[in-house]
């Protein structure tokens, strides 16, 4: 009988998740501290409430991947390239809004990155309603971003 020990693709969903976000922020880290004294949306988070957000965020993620890998049949599913993509764009947005301050090519990323999680959402559903539910928070909070994003562009260019 085959052993199933399920918290190993916890462990290496959720890690992978918290390391994209903490490479790009090391990536973006000098852009992040110029940003904060330009002009932002009166509804602009402490920098403090963004790094304990996305870090539940990433965590979410990492826990949601796990779901969909355990279930039945156990292993990588094509709904992990969502996962990959969303990964992908999670690191190159902040590259491209605190680093290179490129605000309408990040506005656009935000978009997709929307489309994506959108996706993994509806893709997730039927192999795991949980992981599907973790991936509604992520959802929100982009449409979040995409506001504060917006206002960015609108404000500083």
């Amino acid at each position: 009988m085959e052993r199933k020990n399920n918290f190993w693709p916890y462990a290496i969903f959720i890690v992978l998740s918290l390391l994209t976000g903490g490479l790009a922020t090391l990536v973006s880290v000098d852009g992040m501290k110029a940003f904060q004294y330009l002009p932002q949306s009166t509804l602009t988070p402490p920098p403090l409430v963004f790094s304990i957000v996305w870090s539940i965020l990433y965590i979410l993620m990492g826990v949601s991947a796990a779901l969909i890998y355990i279930a039945p049949p156990r292993g990588l599913k094509d709904q992990h390239l969502l996962y990959a993509g969303t990964l992908l764009l999670n690191f190159l947005w902040p590259v491209l809004f605190f680093a290179l301050g490129l605000r309408l090519a990040a506005l656009v990323t935000l978009l997709v990155m929307l489309a994506l999680a959108i996706g993994t959402v509806l893709r997730y559903r039927p192999v795991s309603k949980p992981a599907a539910w973790l991936q509604l928070p992520y959802t929100l909070w982009l449409c979040f971003a995409f506001y504060l994003n917006l206002t960015a562009y609108q404000l500083n260019g």
